[in-house]
């Protein structure tokens, strides 16, 4: 069954396609349907507010099932920056999406001279599935760790190369305060980061939920 995802990031396409394949999904991007995806003002206050109205987007254009996410990072010696706005944090234009090495730039400058045990921050994803007939499921992911002081590995993206984790795993920010950490998810294998990634957690609750409306 096709599914289109409501992104043209080739890696968030690949980490849900990996996830979700064996319910025998194909995602799709709009332009391999030929389709142009639309600009959505993501006016929600919440991450699952944001995933739904992406999803919903695609899938009123397209006809099919459409999944999207809506994902950012926490980081709580910025109050909870950058947050909803992850992804257009160093962006001088509203609405638009940053550079990740310019996201990365500034949270590096924004933590400068904050000690390790300060750094905690979790990552959070809220994944959206719509269906033509009116179907609608959204579930959440979180993913605790600590920021490291400076670019770490080139898998991944986004804030990955800063975003240290644990191999035995952090469910709070207090163990992230105090865990053992070596790799970020720019260097883990995929196999570790489909384990324990905020988008990994939500996809596999997806997998669970879809596994039953399939």
């Amino acid at each position: 069954m096709i599914f289109l995802i409501a992104t043209q990031n080739s890696h968030k396409k690949t980490e849900f396609q990996r996830i979700l394949a064996p319910l025998g999904v194909e995602i799709r991007t709009a332009g391999e349907l030929g389709l142009t995806y639309p600009d959505v003002e993501e006016t929600g206050t919440t991450f699952e507010e944001n995933a739904l109205l992406k999803a919903r987007a695609g899938c009123l254009l397209s006809g099919v099932p459409t999944v999207a996410d809506d994902s950012g990072l926490c980081v709580d010696a910025l109050d909870g920056a950058p947050g909803l706005y992850s992804a257009r944090w160093s962006s001088d234009t509203e609405g638009e999406n940053g550079d990740d090495e310019e996201n990365n730039d500034k949270l590096l400058r924004l933590l400068k001279g904050v000690p390790d045990e300060e750094r905690t921050a979790h990552y959070v994803a809220a994944v959206a599935a719509v269906f033509p007939d009116g179907r609608e499921f959204v579930v959440r992911g979180e993913c605790y760790g600590r920021i490291a002081h400076e670019r770490h590995g080139s898998g991944g993206f986004g804030y990955d190369p800063l975003f240290l984790v644990s191999t035995a795993g952090t469910e709070s920010n207090e163990q992230a305060a105090s865990g053992d950490f070596t790799k970020t998810f720019g260097e883990v294998d995929p196999a570790v980061k489909d384990a324990q990634s905020h988008r990994a957690r939500a996809l596999n609750k997806m997998y669970d939920l879809l596994k039953e409306e399939l």
